[in-house]
């Protein structure tokens, strides 16, 4: 019996019991706790370090009213990385595969940034569905068009995070389906495979921590216009 290749997207279950909630919290158990200590061990120095980069680097278009965002901003990129990078690990699964996670990450933090927008500055959050110097007769339209662009953006940060790692894990395993097939048959053009398949593999990493980043970054964005 051949299984689909799209098997692996779908969430396991154990004795009838969805596996996603210790996926989810796999994540937190990874990682050291910080001491009250002055000095700590290399690890704990260098998850410092790392958090640390990722703050100042997401901190820098936002203002100051943004930098409340901070510790959550961090968390959830951190937390996205590590659900990418232990999806590629075998036998096992990639929560952020699922489209109705990502979607479920997505639309909250979306419609936070807009709710603040609108609470503090409304005229500025709803100046953005019409750019300035609009003749009459494209006013209607521009709004229409700018509300769209509105509503889709929590459905293009979870389609795009989904749509790239499915992308790399099916690509993966159908060059490590064919490296398979082609041992006993063509040993040499399965060595190259193999060797692409290492380089995937490699790229498949690069694309797991860049997604986790643009995801974040692009939630930092909309929060700019909103603060």
């Amino acid at each position: 019996m051949t299984l689909s290749f799209f098997d692996q997207f779908m969430s396991p279950t154990y004795l009838g019991i969805p596996l996603m909630a210790l996926a989810l919290t796999l994540p937190w158990i990874l990682y050291p706790n910080p001491t009250t200590r002055w000095l700590n061990n290399r690890s704990l120095a260098l998850q410092g370090w790392f958090i640390t980069r990722i703050v100042q680097q997401l901190l820098l278009p936002l203002n100051r009213e943004g930098h409340k965002w901070a510790t959550l901003l961090a968390s959830l990129m951190i937390f996205l990385i590590t659900l990418n990078m232990l999806g590629l690990l075998p036998y096992t699964f990639t929560p952020t595969t699922q489209l109705s996670l990502n979607l479920g990450l997505a639309v909250p933090l979306w419609l936070a940034t807009v709710i603040i927008g609108m609470r503090n500055q409304p005229t500025h959050a709803l100046g953005h569905l019409l750019p300035e110097g609009t003749p009459g007769a494209l006013i209607p339209v521009l709004i229409m068009i700018e509300t769209i662009s509105l509503f889709i953006r929590p459905l293009a940060l979870g389609v795009r995070l989904t749509a790239n790692l499915t992308a790399g894990h099916l690509l993966i395993q159908l060059i490590a389906t064919a490296a398979f097939v082609l041992i006993p048959l063509m040993p040499t053009v399965a060595l190259l495979t193999s060797t692409v398949l290492v380089l995937l593999t490699l790229l498949e990493i690069a694309v797991a921590m860049i997604q986790a980043y643009v995801f974040v970054l692009l939630l930092t964005l909309y929060l700019q216009e909103n603060v």
